[in-house]
């Protein structure tokens, strides 16, 4: 089955090489198109017509690609090219094998959920608020550097003011909100992992201590989002936004067609 790949070259520690990337790549019959500089993804994925596309990066480019696969109806191929690659990791996908995930263009379908921020698609989550842009940034710099992160965490926190949000009218006490698509487990500074993908809910966490000891949690198919301001800094997939207000959040149950390599099926 032919595809299209797109790569960021930016992402993560490019290991393997983005040559031998596309060589791989092309021996299996798939175009390749390599990110220039401050290039769109998903404007990129739009330049194939037919057939599979793929994204070869980290979280943050993986859901504009998705979102052109979900538009045109076609599959998508996750090929861990990141530094964390939690989207893989909770697919399924060994990470550190990005040659072996070209497979999945001749692999077996597996319908997911995909989330929606407004217009944007999300495949892991949002967050919103100065504070919660933390987590992802704890969890960029890894665990060596775990008590420095944690230190500044905390300095940044004494200083942030709450949130002053509403979800679906209700007041939302809180300091740190994440939307997510299905059910994680948390840690004090760092996501943990999905056990599913297709549970068809997002799940909302809100924390409203300064440390998030005790989130407040609940899930529904759609949750809308407003907060006092009109913008608000948010981090989509680990990548920095900013989200004009109110959101309306949903999710697309089993909507993605995300193809996985033959061994990882």
């Amino acid at each position: 089955m032919p595809g299209f790949l797109v790569v960021n070259p930016r992402s993560g520690r490019e290991q393997p090489a983005v040559n031998e990337l596309r060589r791989v790549a092309e021996s299996r019959g798939v175009s390749v198109h390599v990110l220039a500089f401050g290039e769109d993804p998903g404007e990129a994925a739009r330049l194939h017509r037919d057939g599979p596309i793929g994204a070869a990066g980290g979280d943050g480019t993986l859901g504009p690609v998705a979102g052109v696969a979900l538009e045109r109806g076609v599959p998508f191929v996750c090929v861990p090219y990141g530094t964390r690659n939690h989207f893989a990791r909770d697919a399924g996908i060994e990470r550190r094998d990005p040659l072996g995930a070209l497979a999945a263009f001749d692999g077996t379908e597996r319908a997911i959920d995909a989330g929606r921020a407004g217009d944007r698609v999300f495949l892991n989550n949002v967050s919103i608020g100065v504070y919660a842009q933390l987590v992802h940034r704890r969890e960029h710099t890894g665990r060596r550097r775990e008590l420095a992160v944690a230190a500044h965490a905390l300095a940044l926190a004494l200083r942030a003011e709450p949130l002053d949000a509403t979800v679906d009218g209700r007041p939302l006490p809180a300091r740190i909100v994440l939307v997510a698509s299905n059910h994680y487990r948390l840690d004090l500074f760092s996501l943990g992992e999905r056990n599913r993908l297709d549970e068809g809910l997002l799940h909302l966490y809100a924390a409203d201590g300064i440390l998030p000891a005790t989130w407040h949690e609940q899930a529904a198919e759609r949750f809308d989002l407003d907060f006092v301001g009109h913008r608000v800094p948010a981090a989509v997939d680990g990548e920095p936004v900013t989200l004009d207000t109110p959101v309306e959040f949903r999710i697309e149950p089993r909507k993605l067609r995300l193809l996985l390599p033959p061994s990882q099926e």
